[in-house]
């Protein structure tokens, strides 16, 4: 399973450190599944998921011997564990995640301790990031035992937290909202995810700042694509392989659109992560394609490497992930357009505000399969166009999405919300900077 929020930490402290601030990466719960080049150095993975997991079912487990509690974090038991977290679901997890907001009051108080005490023999750093605000609950102690200030990145939390099943949706965002008042500030990744937390959480739009994604270049075409389109023009979609993100949306569309038959050869290609818990609704896909008698125009490519990703968006004409959730920012939608591949994306949540922001593509309503077909028509009959908004929107990633520009606006979030002193004792005015990263 390839996660998001990995991606982004990885990319954000890779690039906080080749500008000269001194990073240091906790990865949380599983080993971190990545396309590029792993950042954590020689952190253990702290917060082991096995142990989370039966420190939450198993009251005993919570004073269990120390040599069991390590072999339980035995890195090579964790990767196998993180094979199964793929077929975890929101709503199996409820009391885990509330009992976590609640911190030191919650069943995994000893996990916490063990991360103090590690953290305690790396130096005191002048801020603490959490990865998202599902650690909230970690913020409290972190604070009083490092002396630090605790900043909060806000990463699809809310579509996370309302799939989770009663009693613990409400609890959890009960507590969350509680806990908030604990954080020194937050950083939202869009306008758009920034008014919708500040609301939910009650928080002060002073405490809040908002710093887009950003992603490592290195790969992608320096030069617009060539106006000579492909043998058969191509749909494609790259995003986790579930109903949250659309894919059957995607599906559906692109079998009304060979029934209509006006866009000739019309191929699909279907990328991303697919885990054990989603493979039986892609057998239901490829089923849906069968029937229609097109699978054999279809490609399905999960679980991509870098480079493979990379030629993956490349071989699009047009991409669509009509994501069904409150997404916070969406990497895919930068890294198409880094490409030079538009879009085609439902007008809601934060897509309005990237396309309007990039030029990289067309919206539609409602999110439907008839929608997205009927929007789709006329920009794969018209090649010019869609090299010109792919152009657009690969200029604009170069300009305002990168990791650099994610990094630099990071520090500058994290001056604004705290002080412009911070860091400042350093001669090369390096802020030192501790990452805790929620993997999964």
């Amino acid at each position: 399973m390839y996660c998001g929020n990995c991606f982004r930490d990885n990319a954000l402290v890779s690039a906080l450190r080749r500008q000269g601030h001194d990073t240091l990466m906790v990865p949380l719960y599983l080993p971190m599944t990545l396309d590029e080049m792993d950042t954590r150095g020689n952190s253990p993975t702290l917060f082991g998921g096995i142990n989370v997991f039966l420190s939450q079912k198993l009251p005993w487990h919570r004073r269990s011997p120390a040599w069991l509690r390590r072999w339980f974090d035995a890195p090579w038991l964790l990767k196998w564990a993180s094979g199964k977290a793929a077929g975890t679901r929101a709503e199996d997890v409820g009391d885990i995640n509330l009992s976590m907001l609640r911190g030191e009051e919650g069943n995994q108080a000893r996990e916490l301790d063990e991360l103090i005490a590690w953290l305690k023999g790396q130096g005191r750093p002048d801020v603490i990031l959490l990865s998202n605000a599902l650690l909230t609950g970690l913020a409290r102690r972190l604070k009083s035992e490092l002396r630090s200030p605790v900043i909060v990145f806000l990463q699809s939390e809310e579509s996370f937290l309302d799939s989770i099943s009663e009693p613990w949706r409400t609890r959890s965002w009960e507590v969350l909202r509680e806990r908030a008042r604990e954080v020194d500030g937050w950083i939202a990744p869009s306008r758009y995810f920034a008014g919708r937390m500040t609301e939910r959480l009650g928080l002060s739009e002073s405490r809040v700042r908002v710093v887009n994604n950003g992603i490592l270049l290195e790969g992608y075409p320096l030069e617009p694509r060539s106006i000579v389109g492909h043998l058969s023009p191509t749909l494609g979609y790259f995003a986790r392989m579930c109903p949250e993100k659309g894919l059957d949306i995607v599906v559906d569309a692109y079998i009304e659109l060979r029934r209509r038959n006006r866009v000739p050869h019309l191929q699909l290609r279907i990328g991303g992560g697919c885990g054990a818990g989603d493979e039986a609704f892609v057998g239901g896909q490829k089923q849906k394609l069968s029937d229609a008698k097109i699978l054999g125009d279809c490609v399905f490519a999960p679980n991509l490497s870098r480079a493979e990703k990379i030629a993956f968006y490349a071989a699009c004409d047009v991409l669509s992930v009509p994501a069904r959730q409150s997404e916070a920012f969406g990497l895919y939608v930068i890294e198409s357009m880094a490409a030079g591949t538009p879009l085609v994306q439902p007008s809601v949540a934060t897509f309005p505000e990237l396309l309007e922001e990039t030029g990289g593509g067309v919206l539609y309503a409602p999110n439907t399969a008839g929608a997205l077909a009927d929007a789709l028509e006329p920009l794969l009959g018209d090649l010019p166009r869609l090299r010109m908004l792919g152009e657009l929107g690969r200029r604009a990633v170069r300009d305002r999405f990168t990791d650099a520009t994610m990094a630099s606006g990071t520090v500058e979030g994290i001056q604004s919300l705290l002080g412009a002193g911070v860091g400042a004792g350093n001669t090369t005015g390096a802020v030192p900077v501790l990452e805790v990263s929620h993997t999964r």
